[in-house]
């Protein structure tokens, strides 16, 4: 199998796991402040690697040759960058979720997918493909049914597109930078990065207090599987895929959030929200005709 296959296949990993938190952080919501859950989640996910540094760190030990990865300002730099578009894009989806359905807010920021490419194209100065004139009317009227889906527009999707242009930057920021570092190294000083900035969030608010006891099994669920392995597949896989290509596997997000919404907290989407949900996913699809560029494919290293 090659490396970028072997990416893609990470990188649907993660989409299926990021489809099951919405459920859960809609749910928590209720329980926890929005600051307090992006700090407790990323803590967590800090904690839950520490056993694979140590590991790591011991079988650097015994080949003294092998370089460090975990030395260097860059790496440092690099993480708290990622750390911040992270941040802000967890941040921004966790308080759209307060107000917007979980199914609202998953569409919502499939629209990243759209911008993914378009990022590219700006900020290197490329001629807009035809493709992308096409996809974006298109993710603009889905996103319109969406909104009219049990409604008007409330505050929430708002925030949900905050989230969606965030993650873009963080996409495309992490195809950069993905080849910089080792994965693992690279994947803690993002978590860590994050966890420190939320601290700060939560600290502007006030004394920091213990979660809830309901709240501790969705935070586990959140900071160990869908934070601390989804952000070391994600570093891994995007070594390996593009930018563009990473955004329509993600463009399967809003399926899995859909499906896991519905079982996990009941919530339905009508014929017209579908079809909405539907022209957006369509968007996504045509945006990948852009001739966006790919990333190198370096070794994969985890040290």
């Amino acid at each position: 199998m090659s490396a970028r296959a072997r990416g893609a296949l990470l990188l649907i990993a993660v989409t299926c796991l990021w489809g099951s938190t919405f459920a859960v952080v809609k749910t928590l919501g209720q329980l926890l402040p929005a600051a307090d859950l992006i700090f407790w989640r990323f803590l967590i996910a800090s904690v839950a690697l520490l056993p694979l540094v140590a590991w790591t760190r011991r079988s650097a030990a015994r080949t003294p040759r092998t370089p460090d990865g975990w030395r260097g300002r860059s790496l440092w730099r690099d993480g708290f960058l990622l750390g911040a578009w992270l941040i802000a894009g967890y941040g921004t989806q966790t308080i759209a979720l307060q107000t917007t359905s979980a199914n609202r807010a998953a569409f919502f920021t499939a629209l990243s997918v759209v911008l993914v490419p378009l990022w590219l194209v700006v900020a290197q100065r490329r001629r807009m493909p035809g493709a992308l004139w096409l996809a974006l009317p298109l993710a603009v009227a889905g996103l319109a049914l969406l909104s009219w889906e049990g409604g008007a527009l409330v505050t929430g999707d708002a925030w949900a597109l905050a989230c969606a242009v965030t993650y873009a930057g963080f996409i495309v920021t992490l195809e950069r930078m993905a080849g910089r570092h080792a994965a693992l190294p690279f994947t803690v000083t993002q978590v860590l990065s994050v966890t420190a900035l939320a601290l700060v969030w939560l600290l502007l608010g006030g004394a920091p207090s213990l979660p809830p006891a309901a709240a501790w099994g969705p935070l586990l669920y959140l900071g160990v599987a869908a934070t601390a392995l989804t952000t070391l597949l994600q570093t891994i896989g995007q070594r390996s895929v593009s930018a563009a290509e990473a955004s329509l596997i993600y463009a399967l997000e809003p399926v899995t959030a859909t499906a896991f919404s519905f079982v996990l907290i009941g919530e339905r989407v009508g014929l017209r929200g579908a079809l909405g949900g539907a022209l957006v996913v369509v968007a996504t699809v045509l945006s990948q005709r852009a001739d966006a560029p790919h990333a190198e494919t370096p070794s994969v290293q985890v040290e």
